[in-house]
This record gives C-alpha cells, structure tokens and sequence, in this order.
C-alpha cells in the first residue's frame, strides 16, 4: 500500500540551527498518525515543509503521491491545515463559517456541505450562533469541520488541543475520531502523551530533530522491560474527578475495577 505521507531524510535549518535532522516516516492511508514531541522538537516544522508552507533544507517528501517540493500546487488541493489556534471568523455563525469556506472553493450547494459537517461534528443546535458565543472545543470543533469541506485526502492537526479544559479535549478527541471513521489520513502533532495514545493508531517520537522511535503503542510499550503485576490502590485524578463531576464518563479508576 502507498504511504498517504512519505518522508525522506527530512531537514530543515534556520541559520545554524538544526530543526530537522533527517526525519523519516511513512503515513498509511486512512490512518491516525500521531508526533509526538516536546516544545522545539520539530513538529510544527515538519507539518508546515509537509503542507508547502516552508522549504525543506535537504530531503524529500511526498503528500497524497505529491511532491511537496516539485508539485505543491497538488499537495495543497489535497491536504487540509488546522493550525494551534481556531482560525474562525467570530462574527458570523457556524454556518456561515463553513458556507464561506464551500463557496471559497467553489464547491456547489455550500449549504448542504455546511449543514452536514455540523451534524458530523455536534454543533447543529450551534449553528445560526455567533462563533464567539462558542466555546473553546466547539470552536476547535468547527475549525476541524471547515478543514474537512472540500474532503482532503489529508488532514493536518498542529497541536488541535492546545489551551483546551478538559471537556474541551474530550470534543476534539470526538472529531478526531469522528475524521478516522471516514477514511481520511490524520497527521496529528501533540504534547500530551495520553492523546496520542488515545486516538493514533501509529505513533512516532520526535526529540532534537530526529525520529527516535516510531510504531503501534503495543510495539513502543515492547520497548521496555515487561510489566510486573502488583496491586495498588489507584486514588482518581483531578481530571477524573472533574469530569465526573460535570457527567461526562467515568472515572478511570471505577472502569479497571469493573
């Protein structure tokens, strides 16, 4: 099977410092992949030589059977971008959102398109609200929505929960989901370890600008010494607790002791 995303020996330096310093990966088609990393790893450098915002300095790399250096013009009618921060425009409602970005492609009965993306996502009793009444997931939410008009065979997700509260992730973990369950290829940047582990179905670590290691969570957990069994009282977090409190699933600690 073709990789959706392939990348080659991948790097990029702004003056003498080394972003990038061979990065390989391969992306399977209609796949959750996440890269993982810390601050300054290189994430957002990657996805942005990856969507032809920015020139690799050495390597090779191809989006959807696109090159991104020799035909960006086909990476770009392929792929979707949604960048750390929501990029809607507060004023005008959901609706209007998502019809304005139908009708920036030209696509026909922007409507329709706009009408089922908010039933996809959640956000119909939202809809003729103005996004600045939103909160910060639905926000996030339409953001991912109006990324998916057009249906790219690739979507990007630069650090989707960023500034999140908890209820608010847990939406945009939905989405995320909600996009794997059409088939569509999700190259997916974060921080947060348990997102990566609860949404990729492959994941790969980036530190200082390299690729250190890159499987399924069950092959990257092989990485270490085999588990021992031991019984402990596990105490809920105050993320467990607070989501509980507000209704929104059980605690982590009353699901092992079910």
């Amino acid at each position: 099977m073709t990789p959706a995303i392939r990348v080659r020996g991948l790097e990029k330096s702004f003056g003498d410092v080394h972003v990038l310093r061979g990065v390989d990966l391969d992306v399977a088609p209609g796949s959750v992949f996440a890269l993982l990393g810390s601050n300054g790893a290189g994430k957002t450098t990657t996805i942005r030589i990856l969507a032809t915002l920015v020139h690799a300095t050495a390597g090779s790399a191809s989006v959807a059977g696109h090159d991104v250096a020799t035909d960006p013009g086909g990476v770009r009618e392929s792929i979707s971008l949604t960048g750390q921060f929501a990029a809607v425009d507060e004023v005008l409602s959901g609706r209007e959102n998502l019809v304005l970005v139908a009708r920036l492609r030209h696509l026909p009965r922007a409507g329709r398109i706009a009408d089922d993306l908010l039933e996809r996502f959640g956000l119909t009793e939202a809809a003729s609200r103005r996004v600045a009444t939103y909160s910060g997931g639905m926000r996030r939410r339409l953001d991912i929505a109006m990324s998916l008009v057009g249906d790219p065979a690739v979507v990007f997700l630069d650090e989707p929960t960023t500034g999140l509260d908890p209820e608010g992730r847990l939406a945009v973990w939905d989405a995320v989901r909600t996009l794997a369950a059409t088939g569509t290829t999700v190259l997916l940047t974060t921080q947060y370890l348990d997102e990566a582990e609860h949404l990729a179905d492959r994941i790969a670590i980036l530190h200082e600008g390299h690729i250190i290691a890159d499987g399924t969570l069950a092959e990257l957990r092989q990485l270490l010494p085999p588990a021992r069994v031991e019984y402990v009282e596990k105490q809920p977090t105050l993320e467990e607790v607070f989501l509980a409190v507000i209704g929104h699933g059980t605690p982590a600690h009353e699901q092992e002791v079910a």
